[in-house]
Formats: structure tokens, C-alpha cells, sequence
């Protein structure tokens, strides 16, 4: 099994390390958002350069949030990164919100 990224809570949600890159597993919402958010930033982006968001079993606009917030990071870094498995309701919500293009 991969490690979780330190202070993630696969419960609740985290990202964990894989061989293609960072994988998120469970819920994200308002309740845990920020705590994978700063747990995310103590590891370096993954160098494939994608994280996977289709083991997320739950999510609100706090989930959109924090994909946008890695992509922020990544052009931050001059890292090219690129959100894999997002689900359709979020997609969505990021044409309803007019910030799809940051996520791809």
C-alpha cells in the first residue's frame, strides 16, 4: 500500500503517493478541506505531474477548491500538473462558477 500524504485521514479523505502520482481516496468537503490542503503541502508535487481524483467518494465546492489550490501551487512551482478523475458534478460546478479553464 502507498503512504498517505502526513496528516491525512483516509477516513475523511486523503491523497496518498502512487507509482502514476497522488491519488485522493474518500470525502471532501468543508469539514476536512483545509487539513488535506495543508497535508498536501508538506510533500512535493507528484513528478508525473498528475493527481487523480476518482477515488473521491464525496465532494462539495471545497473539493474544487483544493484542485484549483494544487494547480495555484504548481505554476507557483513551475511544475505543469494536470487533475485526472474529477468527477462530472464538479466539473460542472467549475463552468457554473467560470474557473474550468484553471482546472485544466
Amino acid at each position: 500500500m502507498m503512504p498517505s500524504l502526513a496528516g491525512g485521514d483516509r477516513a475523511a479523505g486523503a491523497f496518498r503517493v502512487t507509482e502514476r502520482g497522488w491519488r485522493f481516496d474518500g470525502a471532501l468537503t468543508l469539514d476536512n478541506a483545509a487539513q488535506v490542503f495543508a497535508a498536501s503541502k508538506a510533500a512535493p508535487l507528484p513528478a508525473s505531474g498528475a493527481i487523480d481524483f476518482s477515488g473521491m467518494t464525496h465532494a462539495d465546492s471545497s473539493a474544487l477548491a483544493v484542485a484549483i489550490a494544487l494547480k495555484r501551487r504548481a505554476t507557483i512551482e513551475g511544475c505543469a500538473l494536470s487533475i485526472e478523475g474529477l468527477p462530472q458534478s464538479l466539473r460542472t460546478l467549475g463552468i457554473v462558477y467560470g474557473v474550468e479553464n484553471l482546472l485544466d
